[in-house]
Protein backbone atom coordinates (compact mmCIF):
# COMPACT_ATOMS: atom_id res chain seq x y z
CA UNK A 1 0.00 0.00 0.00
CA UNK A 2 2.23 2.81 1.25
CA UNK A 3 5.29 1.42 -0.51
CA UNK A 4 3.43 1.26 -3.80
CA UNK A 5 2.20 4.84 -3.32
CA UNK A 6 5.74 6.05 -2.61
CA UNK A 7 7.04 4.24 -5.68
CA UNK A 8 4.30 5.76 -7.83
CA UNK A 9 5.07 9.22 -6.44
CA UNK A 10 8.79 8.71 -7.11
CA UNK A 11 8.23 7.52 -10.68
CA UNK A 12 5.82 10.35 -11.47
CA UNK A 13 8.26 12.92 -10.06
CA UNK A 14 11.11 11.42 -12.12
CA UNK A 15 9.00 11.59 -15.28
CA UNK A 16 7.99 15.19 -14.57
CA UNK A 17 11.61 16.21 -13.93
CA UNK A 18 12.76 14.60 -17.20
CA UNK A 19 9.96 16.35 -19.10
CA UNK A 20 10.84 19.63 -17.39
CA UNK A 21 14.50 19.21 -18.39
CA UNK A 22 13.57 18.39 -21.99
CA UNK A 23 11.38 21.49 -22.23
CA UNK A 24 14.12 23.63 -20.67
CA UNK A 25 16.73 22.25 -23.04
CA UNK A 26 14.50 23.01 -26.04
CA UNK A 27 13.88 26.60 -24.88
CA UNK A 28 17.53 27.38 -24.06
CA UNK A 29 18.73 25.78 -27.29
CA UNK A 30 16.30 27.90 -29.32
CA UNK A 31 17.34 31.09 -27.50
CA UNK A 32 21.11 30.68 -27.08
CA UNK A 33 22.22 28.62 -30.09
CA UNK A 34 21.92 31.44 -32.71
CA UNK A 35 23.96 33.78 -30.48
CA UNK A 36 26.63 31.11 -30.01
CA UNK A 37 26.92 30.59 -33.78
CA UNK A 38 27.22 34.33 -34.41
CA UNK A 39 29.94 34.65 -31.73
CA UNK A 40 31.84 31.73 -33.24
CA UNK A 41 31.70 33.29 -36.72
CA UNK A 42 32.96 36.62 -35.37
CA UNK A 43 35.79 34.88 -33.52
CA UNK A 44 36.86 32.92 -36.58
CA UNK A 45 36.89 36.14 -38.61
CA UNK A 46 39.00 37.97 -36.01
CA UNK A 47 41.38 35.04 -35.74
CA UNK A 48 41.83 34.97 -39.50
CA UNK A 49 42.47 38.73 -39.67
CA UNK A 50 44.97 38.55 -36.78
CA UNK A 51 46.99 35.76 -38.41
CA UNK A 52 47.14 37.64 -41.73
CA UNK A 53 48.12 40.95 -40.13
CA UNK A 54 50.96 39.50 -38.03
CA UNK A 55 51.95 36.75 -40.46
CA UNK A 56 51.35 33.93 -37.96
CA UNK A 57 50.27 30.39 -38.57
CA UNK A 58 46.95 29.37 -37.11
CA UNK A 59 48.49 26.37 -35.33
CA UNK A 60 50.94 28.60 -33.40
CA UNK A 61 48.22 31.05 -32.45
CA UNK A 62 45.91 28.30 -31.22
CA UNK A 63 48.76 26.81 -29.18
CA UNK A 64 49.32 30.22 -27.52
CA UNK A 65 45.61 30.59 -26.77
CA UNK A 66 45.53 27.15 -25.14
CA UNK A 67 48.38 28.21 -22.85
CA UNK A 68 46.42 31.30 -21.89
CA UNK A 69 43.38 29.16 -21.09
CA UNK A 70 45.52 27.07 -18.72
CA UNK A 71 46.78 30.27 -17.06
CA UNK A 72 43.19 31.51 -16.78
CA UNK A 73 42.21 28.35 -14.93
CA UNK A 74 45.04 29.04 -12.46
CA UNK A 75 43.59 32.53 -11.83
CA UNK A 76 45.67 34.65 -14.24
CA UNK A 77 43.73 37.33 -16.14
CA UNK A 78 44.62 40.01 -18.67
CA UNK A 79 43.38 42.74 -16.32
CA UNK A 80 44.83 43.13 -12.86
CA UNK A 81 42.77 41.33 -10.23
CA UNK A 82 43.44 40.52 -6.62
CA UNK A 83 45.29 37.28 -5.79
CA UNK A 84 42.96 34.30 -5.69
CA UNK A 85 44.68 32.49 -2.87
CA UNK A 86 45.44 35.18 -0.32
CA UNK A 87 43.57 34.74 2.96
CA UNK A 88 40.53 36.79 1.96
CA UNK A 89 40.38 35.05 -1.44
CA UNK A 90 40.70 31.62 0.20
CA UNK A 91 37.97 32.52 2.72
CA UNK A 92 35.69 33.53 -0.15
CA UNK A 93 36.51 30.21 -1.86
CA UNK A 94 35.68 28.04 1.17
CA UNK A 95 32.44 30.00 1.55
CA UNK A 96 31.45 28.98 -1.99
CA UNK A 97 32.45 25.38 -1.19
CA UNK A 98 30.51 24.82 2.04
CA UNK A 99 27.47 26.69 0.69
CA UNK A 100 27.59 24.44 -2.43
CA UNK A 101 27.64 27.51 -4.71
CA UNK A 102 30.93 26.63 -6.41
CA UNK A 103 31.43 29.59 -8.78
CA UNK A 104 34.42 27.91 -10.42
CA UNK A 105 36.55 31.05 -10.78
CA UNK A 106 38.89 29.62 -8.13
CA UNK A 107 39.78 25.92 -8.03
CA UNK A 108 42.66 24.05 -6.40
CA UNK A 109 45.46 23.25 -8.86
CA UNK A 110 47.67 21.05 -6.65
CA UNK A 111 47.05 17.40 -5.79
CA UNK A 112 47.20 18.16 -2.07
CA UNK A 113 44.61 20.92 -2.45
CA UNK A 114 42.24 18.65 -4.39
CA UNK A 115 42.54 15.84 -1.81
CA UNK A 116 41.98 18.26 1.06
CA UNK A 117 38.96 19.74 -0.75
CA UNK A 118 37.27 16.31 -0.90
CA UNK A 119 37.33 15.80 2.88
CA UNK A 120 36.84 19.48 3.69
CA UNK A 121 33.79 19.77 1.42
CA UNK A 122 32.30 16.52 2.71
CA UNK A 123 32.11 17.80 6.29
CA UNK A 124 31.55 21.44 5.43
CA UNK A 125 28.64 20.85 3.05
CA UNK A 126 26.94 18.49 5.50
CA UNK A 127 27.28 20.99 8.35
CA UNK A 128 26.01 23.88 6.22
CA UNK A 129 23.00 21.89 5.03
CA UNK A 130 22.22 21.14 8.68
CA UNK A 131 22.50 24.87 9.43
CA UNK A 132 20.09 25.67 6.58
CA UNK A 133 17.59 23.11 7.89
CA UNK A 134 17.75 24.54 11.42
CA UNK A 135 17.41 28.04 9.99
CA UNK A 136 14.33 26.89 8.05
CA UNK A 137 12.75 25.45 11.23
CA UNK A 138 13.23 28.70 13.15
CA UNK A 139 12.09 30.79 10.23
CA UNK A 140 8.90 28.75 9.89
CA UNK A 141 8.35 29.03 13.65
CA UNK A 142 8.63 32.84 13.53
CA UNK A 143 6.37 33.07 10.45
CA UNK A 144 3.80 30.77 12.08
CA UNK A 145 3.85 32.81 15.30
CA UNK A 146 3.35 36.11 13.45
CA UNK A 147 0.60 34.70 11.24
CA UNK A 148 -1.14 33.14 14.23
CA UNK A 149 -1.08 36.46 16.08
CA UNK A 150 -2.54 38.23 13.04
CA UNK A 151 -5.18 35.51 12.74
CA UNK A 152 -6.16 35.88 16.42
CA UNK A 153 -6.43 39.68 16.06
CA UNK A 154 -8.64 39.23 13.05
CA UNK A 155 -10.92 36.86 14.94
CA UNK A 156 -11.11 39.24 17.92
CA UNK A 157 -12.12 42.08 15.63
CA UNK A 158 -14.91 39.93 14.24
CA UNK A 159 -16.01 39.05 17.79
CA UNK A 160 -15.34 35.32 17.43
CA UNK A 161 -12.64 35.32 20.12
CA UNK A 162 -12.92 37.08 23.50
CA UNK A 163 -10.49 39.89 24.28
CA UNK A 164 -7.62 39.30 26.69
CA UNK A 165 -8.71 38.80 30.28
CA UNK A 166 -12.22 37.72 29.33
CA UNK A 167 -13.49 34.20 29.01
CA UNK A 168 -16.78 33.33 27.48
CA UNK A 169 -18.19 31.45 24.58
CA UNK A 170 -14.90 31.77 22.69
CA UNK A 171 -13.06 29.24 24.86
CA UNK A 172 -13.48 26.47 22.32
CA UNK A 173 -12.13 28.75 19.60
CA UNK A 174 -9.06 29.56 21.71
CA UNK A 175 -8.45 25.86 22.26
CA UNK A 176 -8.84 25.19 18.56
CA UNK A 177 -6.16 27.78 17.76
CA UNK A 178 -3.62 25.84 19.84
CA UNK A 179 -2.96 23.51 16.92
CA UNK A 180 -3.46 26.11 14.22
CA UNK A 181 -0.80 26.12 11.48
CA UNK A 182 -0.34 28.57 8.61
CA UNK A 183 -0.99 27.54 5.05
CA UNK A 184 2.05 26.46 3.08
CA UNK A 185 1.03 28.86 0.33
CA UNK A 186 1.21 31.86 2.68
CA UNK A 187 4.64 30.73 3.87
CA UNK A 188 5.78 30.36 0.26
CA UNK A 189 4.50 33.85 -0.56
CA UNK A 190 6.32 35.37 2.44
CA UNK A 191 9.58 33.63 1.50
CA UNK A 192 9.21 34.80 -2.11
CA UNK A 193 8.77 38.40 -0.98
CA UNK A 194 11.72 38.15 1.43
CA UNK A 195 13.98 36.66 -1.25
CA UNK A 196 12.92 39.34 -3.73
CA UNK A 197 13.63 42.15 -1.25
CA UNK A 198 17.10 40.76 -0.44
CA UNK A 199 17.89 40.32 -4.15
CA UNK A 200 16.78 43.85 -5.01
CA UNK A 201 18.83 45.35 -2.17
CA UNK A 202 21.90 43.31 -3.11
CA UNK A 203 21.53 44.27 -6.79
CA UNK A 204 21.39 47.93 -5.81
CA UNK A 205 24.80 47.40 -4.13
CA UNK A 206 26.39 45.34 -6.92
CA UNK A 207 25.34 47.61 -9.82
CA UNK A 208 27.48 50.69 -8.98
CA UNK A 209 30.36 48.83 -7.33
CA UNK A 210 30.87 45.96 -9.82
CA UNK A 211 29.77 47.96 -12.85
CA UNK A 212 27.05 45.46 -13.85
CA UNK A 213 23.63 46.33 -15.15
CA UNK A 214 20.79 46.01 -12.66
CA UNK A 215 19.37 43.01 -14.54
CA UNK A 216 22.78 41.29 -14.51
CA UNK A 217 22.97 41.95 -10.78
CA UNK A 218 19.57 40.31 -10.26
CA UNK A 219 20.73 37.39 -12.40
CA UNK A 220 23.87 37.03 -10.28
CA UNK A 221 21.79 37.12 -7.09
CA UNK A 222 19.58 34.25 -8.21
CA UNK A 223 22.51 32.16 -9.47
CA UNK A 224 24.43 32.72 -6.25
CA UNK A 225 21.55 32.48 -3.76
CA UNK A 226 20.19 29.31 -5.36
CA UNK A 227 23.72 27.76 -5.14
CA UNK A 228 23.75 27.15 -8.90
CA UNK A 229 26.96 29.18 -9.22
CA UNK A 230 27.75 29.36 -12.94
CA UNK A 231 30.76 31.63 -12.39
CA UNK A 232 30.16 33.93 -15.37
CA UNK A 233 29.56 36.80 -12.91
CA UNK A 234 31.41 36.74 -9.59
CA UNK A 235 31.44 39.50 -7.01
CA UNK A 236 34.41 40.88 -5.06
CA UNK A 237 37.10 39.96 -7.62
CA UNK A 238 38.76 43.32 -8.30
CA UNK A 239 41.90 44.46 -6.53
CA UNK A 240 40.51 47.62 -5.00
CA UNK A 241 37.03 48.81 -4.13
CA UNK A 242 35.75 51.93 -2.49
CA UNK A 243 35.12 51.02 1.15
CA UNK A 244 36.52 47.58 0.42
CA UNK A 245 36.05 46.15 3.92
CA UNK A 246 32.46 47.34 4.17
CA UNK A 247 31.66 46.02 0.70
CA UNK A 248 33.06 42.57 1.39
CA UNK A 249 31.14 42.38 4.66
CA UNK A 250 27.92 43.44 2.90
CA UNK A 251 28.60 40.92 0.14
CA UNK A 252 29.02 38.14 2.72
CA UNK A 253 25.82 39.12 4.59
CA UNK A 254 23.71 39.36 1.43
CA UNK A 255 24.93 35.99 0.12
CA UNK A 256 24.32 34.31 3.50
CA UNK A 257 20.81 35.75 3.89
CA UNK A 258 19.96 35.10 0.25
CA UNK A 259 21.09 31.47 0.35
CA UNK A 260 19.13 30.84 3.55
CA UNK A 261 15.92 32.37 2.15
CA UNK A 262 16.16 30.67 -1.26
CA UNK A 263 16.99 27.31 0.37
CA UNK A 264 13.94 27.67 2.62
CA UNK A 265 11.84 28.68 -0.38
CA UNK A 266 12.99 25.62 -2.29
CA UNK A 267 11.93 23.37 0.60
CA UNK A 268 8.48 24.95 0.75
CA UNK A 269 8.06 24.71 -3.04
CA UNK A 270 9.02 21.04 -2.84
CA UNK A 271 6.10 20.54 -0.41
CA UNK A 272 3.75 22.19 -2.90
CA UNK A 273 5.12 19.99 -5.69
CA UNK A 274 4.57 16.91 -3.53
CA UNK A 275 0.97 17.94 -2.86
CA UNK A 276 0.44 18.44 -6.59
CA UNK A 277 1.88 15.00 -7.34
CA UNK A 278 -0.41 13.43 -4.72
CA UNK A 279 -3.38 15.24 -6.30
CA UNK A 280 -2.42 13.95 -9.77
CA UNK A 281 -2.01 10.39 -8.46
CA UNK A 282 -5.37 10.59 -6.68
CA UNK A 283 -7.08 11.74 -9.87
CA UNK A 284 -5.41 9.01 -11.90
CA UNK A 285 -6.32 6.40 -9.28
CA UNK A 286 -9.96 7.52 -9.26
CA UNK A 287 -10.19 7.34 -13.05
CA UNK A 288 -8.51 3.93 -13.15
CA UNK A 289 -10.77 2.70 -10.32
CA UNK A 290 -13.93 3.82 -12.12
CA UNK A 291 -12.78 2.25 -15.39
CA UNK A 292 -11.87 -1.04 -13.72
CA UNK A 293 -15.19 -1.17 -11.88
CA UNK A 294 -17.10 -0.47 -15.07
CA UNK A 295 -15.17 -3.14 -16.98
CA UNK A 296 -15.65 -5.64 -14.17
CA UNK A 297 -19.35 -4.82 -13.92
CA UNK A 298 -19.87 -5.14 -17.67
CA UNK A 299 -17.91 -8.37 -17.85
CA UNK A 300 -19.68 -9.94 -14.87
CA UNK A 301 -23.24 -8.89 -15.69
CA UNK A 302 -23.37 -10.99 -18.87
CA UNK A 303 -21.67 -14.08 -17.51
CA UNK A 304 -23.32 -17.06 -15.86
CA UNK A 305 -20.98 -18.88 -13.52
CA UNK A 306 -21.44 -22.47 -12.33
CA UNK A 307 -22.53 -22.94 -8.79
CA UNK A 308 -19.25 -24.53 -7.74
CA UNK A 309 -17.15 -21.62 -9.11
CA UNK A 310 -17.82 -18.63 -6.90
CA UNK A 311 -15.99 -15.42 -6.31
CA UNK A 312 -16.59 -12.45 -4.09
CA UNK A 313 -16.76 -8.94 -5.44
CA UNK A 314 -17.22 -5.55 -3.91
CA UNK A 315 -20.09 -3.54 -5.33
CA UNK A 316 -19.71 0.21 -5.27
CA UNK A 317 -22.50 2.63 -4.46
CA UNK A 318 -22.51 3.87 -8.02
CA UNK A 319 -23.62 0.48 -9.32
CA UNK A 320 -26.92 -1.17 -8.56
CA UNK A 321 -26.71 -2.94 -5.22
CA UNK A 322 -27.50 -6.60 -5.68
CA UNK A 323 -27.83 -9.00 -2.75
CA UNK A 324 -26.48 -12.28 -4.01
CA UNK A 325 -27.77 -15.56 -2.59
CA UNK A 326 -25.85 -18.81 -2.47
CA UNK A 327 -26.26 -19.08 -6.22
CA UNK A 328 -23.68 -16.40 -6.98
CA UNK A 329 -23.24 -15.50 -10.61
CA UNK A 330 -26.82 -15.01 -11.82
CA UNK A 331 -27.45 -12.57 -14.61
CA UNK A 332 -28.48 -9.06 -13.69
CA UNK A 333 -30.01 -8.30 -17.09
CA UNK A 334 -33.17 -9.65 -18.71
CA UNK A 335 -31.28 -11.62 -21.36
CA UNK A 336 -32.33 -15.20 -22.01
CA UNK A 337 -30.04 -18.03 -20.99
CA UNK A 338 -29.92 -21.66 -21.91
CA UNK A 339 -31.43 -24.35 -19.69
CA UNK A 340 -28.00 -25.88 -19.20
CA UNK A 341 -26.61 -22.62 -17.78
CA UNK A 342 -29.72 -22.14 -15.67
CA UNK A 343 -29.44 -25.62 -14.13
CA UNK A 344 -25.69 -25.24 -13.56
CA UNK A 345 -26.08 -21.96 -11.67
CA UNK A 346 -29.13 -23.07 -9.63
CA UNK A 347 -28.52 -26.76 -9.02
CA UNK A 348 -28.27 -26.37 -5.25
CA UNK A 349 -31.64 -24.66 -4.92
CA UNK A 350 -33.24 -27.06 -7.39
CA UNK A 351 -31.99 -30.07 -5.46
CA UNK A 352 -33.42 -28.77 -2.20
CA UNK A 353 -36.66 -27.79 -3.87
CA UNK A 354 -36.94 -31.28 -5.47
CA UNK A 355 -36.40 -32.92 -2.10
CA UNK A 356 -39.08 -30.78 -0.45
CA UNK A 357 -41.56 -31.43 -3.24
CA UNK A 358 -40.88 -35.17 -2.97
CA UNK A 359 -41.49 -35.18 0.77
CA UNK A 360 -44.72 -33.22 0.33
CA UNK A 361 -45.98 -35.58 -2.38
CA UNK A 362 -45.23 -38.69 -0.29
CA UNK A 363 -47.01 -37.26 2.73
CA UNK A 364 -43.91 -36.59 4.76
CA UNK A 365 -43.89 -32.84 5.14
CA UNK A 366 -41.02 -31.22 6.93
CA UNK A 367 -41.88 -30.86 10.62
CA UNK A 368 -41.58 -27.32 11.85
CA UNK A 369 -40.49 -26.74 15.37
CA UNK A 370 -42.83 -25.08 17.74
CA UNK A 371 -40.43 -22.20 18.21
CA UNK A 372 -40.34 -21.49 14.49
CA UNK A 373 -44.15 -21.51 14.27
CA UNK A 374 -44.39 -19.17 17.17
CA UNK A 375 -42.01 -16.83 15.47
CA UNK A 376 -44.08 -16.87 12.30
CA UNK A 377 -41.63 -18.60 9.96
CA UNK A 378 -43.18 -20.96 7.45
CA UNK A 379 -41.43 -23.67 5.50
CA UNK A 380 -41.71 -22.43 1.92
CA UNK A 381 -40.08 -23.97 -1.11
CA UNK A 382 -36.61 -23.57 -2.63
CA UNK A 383 -34.39 -20.62 -1.78
CA UNK A 384 -37.19 -19.00 0.23
CA UNK A 385 -37.31 -22.08 2.46
CA UNK A 386 -33.58 -21.91 3.06
CA UNK A 387 -33.85 -18.30 4.13
CA UNK A 388 -36.85 -19.00 6.41
CA UNK A 389 -35.13 -21.97 8.04
CA UNK A 390 -32.01 -19.89 8.66
CA UNK A 391 -34.06 -17.12 10.24
CA UNK A 392 -35.85 -19.69 12.37
CA UNK A 393 -32.57 -21.20 13.61
CA UNK A 394 -31.29 -17.73 14.42
CA UNK A 395 -34.45 -16.94 16.31
CA UNK A 396 -34.17 -20.19 18.29
CA UNK A 397 -30.56 -19.45 19.19
CA UNK A 398 -31.56 -16.09 20.52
Amino acid sequence: GRLNADNARFLLLAVLIVLYMLCGAAVFSAIELPTEREAKERWEERLENFTRRHNLSRAELRHFLREYEEASVAGIRVDDIRPRWDFTGAFYFVGTVVSTIGFGMTTPATVGGKIFLIFYGLIGCAGTILFFNLFLERLITVIAYVMKSCHERQLRRKGVLPHSGRRGSGTSEVDSLAGWKPSVYYVMLILCVASLIISCCASAMYTPIEGWSYFDSLYFCFVAFSTIGFGDLVSSQNIRYESQGLYRFGNFVFILMGVCCIYSLFNVISIVIKQSINWILKKLACKCCHRCQRRLFRSRRNVVMPGNVRSRRNISIETDIVNESDTDGRRLSGEMISMKDFLASNKVSLAIMQKQLSETANGYPRQMSSNSKQNGFSGGVGALAIMNNRLAETSVDR
